[in-house]
């Protein structure tokens, strides 16, 4: 039994922790384990800080000029895609293939994701003459945007707790 306890000490600390529980709850009849705490942001995770977080993973990113601007919608139609309707926007620097991030939440719940590559960094999304992104573009739950934006339903996502990611398919024109 020593070395059981030997070898806790030597594991990280959440899974000693857990460990030390495991063993307080076997040894404690009627006492339930608490369900496990939730997993620390990452570094560099951004917007305002709370106590959850979401990873976002774009792919398909066409080249690692500028950055991936990364929005966040609360969950209420009226606010999606219009002028001060989201609650923050972030900027994670480009990475050509996959670039990987971390956002704050308010609070565990649902939310919508959207992200455009700003690739000539000039915080705004560039559009044709005829109003059409020329800049890639893509949003949680990847929904399919030929002919034209998503709708709100099929970008809701359930964020139900911390340590979750999102993969976003990036689109370009």
């Amino acid at each position: 039994m020593n070395d059981f306890f030997a070898t806790l000490r030597r594991l990280p600390g959440f899974a000693r922790n857990l460990g030390a529980s495991l063993i307080l709850a076997a040894a404690t009849p009627g006492v339930a384990l608490a369900s496990s705490p939730a997993p620390d942001a990452p570094a560099g995770c951004t917007g305002p800080a709370s106590g959850t977080w979401i990873r976002i993973v774009a792919e398909g990113v066409r080249n690692s000029d500028g950055h991936i601007a990364v929005t966040l919608y609360p969950d209420n139609p009226s606010r999606f895609l219009v002028a001060k309707g989201s609650l923050y926007v972030t900027f994670i620097k480009a990475t050509q293939g996959t670039t990987s991030g971390c956002l704050f939440l308010p609070k565990p719940g649902v939310w919508v994701v959207a992200l455009y590559h700003d690739e000539n960094d000039n915080r705004k999304i560039d559009r044709s003459a005829i109003g059409l992104p020329t800049e890639g573009y893509g949003f949680s739950n990847n929904p399919p945007t030929l002919l034209g934006l998503p709708s709100f339903r099929s970008v809701r996502l359930n964020a139900a707790r911390s340590g979750l990611t999102s993969h976003i398919q990036m689109k370009y024109p």
